[in-house]
C-alpha cells in the first residue's frame, strides 16, 4: 500500500495492493495499522453506500460539528472527487484539489475534518463507498454550491445533473467561518 500526500494539507490518496489474477483481483480496503502507519489516525464509525448516474454531481457537503472525516473509494465505475479545504485559519482556505477514483486501480481519498467534498460521476454509473470518522447528522450537515465561482471547482462534465438542495446551497461567502 502506498499512501500519498496531496496539495491540501491533511488529505491523502491510497493506493492499495491489489493481487489479480484468471478469476478476478483481491484487496485490503482497510487496514487500521496500516492506515496509522501512514498517517491517518482516524478511527471511522459509519460505512456509507453511493450510487449515481453519469453526469451527477453530489456536493459540496460537510458537517460542522464535530466534523467528519471521510475516507472514499469506488467500487465499480468512475468519479472526478473533489475536496475543499474550508478550516479558516489554514494558508490553503478555499483552495481545491480533484482527483479520479473508479473502480479498477482502486484508489482511495481520506479527507480530514475540515474539508467539503463532492463528487461527478463520468462512468455510465458508480458505486461509492465511504468511511466516515462521525455519524451522520442533519442539524450539522452544511454545504455550498458546486458551481460557486470564487471556489472555481473546474468539473468534468458540461451539463451536470444535481439534486435541488444542492442546487440551493448558499454560496461560499455567505457561510460563517468563526
Amino acid at each position: 500500500m502506498e499512501i500519498k500526500d496531496l496539495n491540501l494539507q491533511g488529505a491523502k490518496l491510497i493506493s492499495p495492493q491489489v493481487f489479480r489474477d484468471g478469476r478476478g483481483f483481491f484487496l485490503e480496503s482497510h487496514e487500521s495499522a496500516r492506515y496509522l502507519e501512514g498517517g491517518i489516525e482516524t478511527p471511522f464509525v459509519q460505512d456509507n453506500h453511493s450510487y449515481s448516474t453519469e453526469g451527477v454531481i453530489r456536493g459540496m457537503h460537510f458537517q460542522s460539528e464535530p466534523g467528519q472525516a471521510k475516507l472514499v473509494r469506488v467500487a465499480s465505475g468512475k468519479i472526478y472527487d473533489v475536496i475543499v479545504d474550508i478550516r479558516p485559519d489554514s494558508p490553503t482556505f478555499g483552495k481545491w484539489e480533484g482527483v479520479y477514483l473508479d473502480g479498477e486501480e482502486h484508489q482511495q481519498l481520506y479527507i480530514p475534518v475540515g474539508f467539503a467534498h463532492g463528487f461527478c460521476v463520468v462512468s455510465p454509473e458508480a458505486h461509492v463507498l465511504y468511511k466516515t470518522s462521525a455519524p451522520y447528522n442533519s442539524e450539522t450537515e452544511k454545504g455550498f454550491r458546486f458551481d460557486d465561482p470564487e471556489i472555481g471547482i473546474k468539473w468534468p462534465v458540461k451539463a451536470p445533473i444535481v439534486s435541488e438542495r444542492d442546487q440551493k446551497s448558499p454560496y461560499f461567502y455567505e457561510l460563517r467561518w468563526s
